[in-house]
């Protein structure tokens, strides 16, 4: 796997573009905090970006199934660096709606990028090789998110918040030239001239999903860490002002980030001696643990212990889900497949996200965690004896 280069410019890419991303979010709380006085119009505002995003799916899902990889990866990265230009006036006007646009643009330029990207992971790899490069890909990510909020917090007192996102700009164009040298074969052969094309139907990926209980199954567990993932940077907020330090801010991300590279770096070797599903249902208990232990979110040190336990967590979650969506599903139905999760996962972003700033107005950072935590532990239950039960039938079936 190391001596592919498609392997390399992925993870390379990843990373250059991760840090334009976390210089970019950590502009956008600054220049929230700056603007926006209410928690629930700060999540209003982000809401808006994941909403367009959701809009584009099935559209996004269709084109990647229909077109080349790369072609889509390149055309959603230049548009992702073009939309960088609405945040610089934003910022040169003030306007709180120029931001907006922003988020919407390059809500939409992702929400075509990232289904060609994890369709495009399973053509430049072995399948035996799948977890591990999930697990090095999600890594990469994780590392540029630590090091890009560690450089925007050291930046921002540097330099101005305008030249950070230059410094974004920068890194999504730096992307852009890395996809240039990417070179995936495709596998589809080329629809004739009056055939309808593959991937000519969004729909034609449920009854796929239907037909298999392990990849549903999986799609259902991945919305418990969601739960947590969509108010982060509201809790992160929250938990700077409850304590009355900006610094803990670049505590708790670092702390994540690390836990998340060690639980993705472990999972490999958890992965050969346990099921998926038993690494599923036992991390996604943990998350429910995670989120109970903020109700000391006053306390810095069990704060940063609550991240770093849910860093963890999701870290030996999400490769183990991804490489189950990889190698369970059809390679043609890939683009319809990951748009379709990336859609649920905005649809379920957006609804935390406002039910986090809500809640934050109303009860508090400490009440919301433990009944987030409550419910967490409530849904792993019921979808762990769910998965008995199926397995059970299954094999009854078999025996029978």
């Amino acid at each position: 796997m190391w001596n592919n280069k498609n392997v390399w410019i992925l993870l390379i890419g990843e990373f250059i573009a991760g840090l334009g991303l976390w210089l970019g979010i950590i502009g956008n709380l600054e220049f929230m905090q700056e603007k926006v006085p209410s928690d629930f119009l700060k999540s209003v505002i982000l809401a808006s970006g994941l909403l367009a995003g959701l809009a584009v799916g099935p559209l996004a899902g269709r084109i990647t199934d229909q077109a080349n990889k790369k072609t889509v990866m390149l055309v959603s990265g230049f548009t992702r660096a073009l939309s960088v230009i609405f945040m610089l006036i934003a910022i040169e006007t003030g306007s709180v709606l120029w931001m907006v646009v922003f988020l919407v643009s390059i809500q939409i330029s992702a929400a075509f990028y990232f289904p060609a990207l994890q369709a495009a992971i399973p053509m430049v790899v072995k399948e035996k090789d799948l977890l591990q490069m999930n697990g090095v890909h999600m890594n990469v990510a994780t590392l540029s998110r630590i090091l890009g909020t560690a450089l925007a917090g050291i930046l921002l007192v540097v330099i101005s918040l305008s030249l950070v996102y230059v410094l974004s700009l920068v890194a999504y164009l730096a992307l852009f030239v890395m996809t240039w040298f990417l070179s995936i074969e495709e596998t589809a052969p080329p629809s004739q001239p009056g055939e309808k094309p593959k991937g000519a139907s969004f729909k034609e990926v449920f009854p796929v999903i239907k037909g298999l209980p392990i990849v549903f199954m999986t799609l259902v567990m991945t919305l418990i860490p969601l739960l947590f993932i969509g108010g982060f940077n509201l809790m992160v907020i929250n938990i700077s002002e409850l304590q009355d330090s900006s610094a803990i801010k670049g505590w708790i991300y670092t702390a994540e980030g690390i836990a998340f590279m060690t639980g993705a770096f472990a999972v490999k070797k958890m992965g050969e001696r346990m099921s998926p599903y038993t690494i599923l249902f036992f991390f996604s208990f943990i998350i429910g643990i995670a989120q109970m232990l903020f109700y000391f979110a006053t306390s810095p040190i069990l704060s940063v212990l609550a991240f770093t336990v849910f860093g963890f967590a999701v870290g030996c979650f999400f490769p183990t889900a991804a490489t189950i969506f990889q190698t369970r599903i059809p390679k043609e139905f890939h683009g319809r497949f990951f748009s379709f999760r990336n859609m649920l996962d905005r649809l379920i972003f957006q609804v935390v996200l406002l039910l986090t700033g809500l809640l934050l107005d109303l009860v508090g950072l400490q009440m919301m965690t433990v009944l987030f935590g409550i419910l967490s532990v409530m849904m792993t239950g019921l979808f762990y004896s769910r998965y008995r039960q199926l397995k059970s039938t299954t094999l009854s079936e078999q025996a029978g």
